[in-house]
């Protein structure tokens, strides 16, 4: 069983890994702008940070035999993730919205801060 302090270190991993998703995809288009000169060295500055958190949260996980198996698309407003622990399988439900809302936050709090995010 995941303890609450787990749990948030798994939402922490969670939130990161979906900004990281998130930023490549939109990498595409960034890729096809006439400034692209002025926003991909930003993007890549902040893909860079996002992912060394992401790296780090995972590596903590790891640590504590806790492993992210795979997060599945319910419906339009939930999804669930699928995790595994030392002797245990657990999936917990997030919404969609609240994860998408949090995700921007995060990449927010990232561009207009710079703030340390390793909670």
């Amino acid at each position: 069983m995941i303890r609450h302090e787990q749990r948030k270190q798994l939402h922490h991993y969670i939130i990161h890994d979906l900004a990281v998703k998130s930023l490549q995809q939109d990498y595409v288009a960034i890729e096809k702008l006439k400034m692209k000169a002025v926003y991909l060295p930003l993007f890549d500055g902040l893909l860079k940070e996002i992912r060394n958190e992401t790296f780090k949260s995972k590596n903590l996980l790891q640590k504590q035999k806790i492993r992210v198996v795979s997060m599945t698309r319910i419906d339009e407003f939930f999804s669930d993730l699928h995790v595994t622990t030392a002797g245990n399988d657990e999936v917990f439900r997030y919404a969609n919205q609240a994860l998408k809302t949090q995700v921007e936050h995060l990449i927010n709090s990232y561009i207009n801060h710079g703030e340390s995010h390793s909670k």
